[in-house]
């Protein structure tokens, strides 16, 4: 999970339609850049656009059970679709 926040501004990161080493390659939508995983790295680097050679650093995550996490944040919501 990576940071969508550059220059002040919140990008809207979606799938480009392209891969490379079969890691999907994104794109974002208010600059055309486009965004990608390199090995080893630990954030996402712009390799076209605007943002190019600027870097989306990767956010704190965790891998947990649902009732595990909802003990721990009770106050948590989720989506219901009908």
């Amino acid at each position: 999970m990576y940071s969508r926040e550059i220059d002040d501004q919140v990008l809207n990161l979606s799938a480009s339609g392209w891969t490379y080493n079969n890691t999907f390659v994104l794109y974002d939508y208010e600059t055309e850049s486009m965004w990608y995983h390199l090995e080893g790295d630990d954030k996402l680097t712009g390799i076209t656009g605007t943002y190019r050679d600027r870097e989306l650093p990767e956010l704190t995550s965790s891998f947990i059970r649902w009732n595990s996490w909802v003990a721990q944040h009770p106050t948590t919501g989720f989506l219901d679709y009908p």
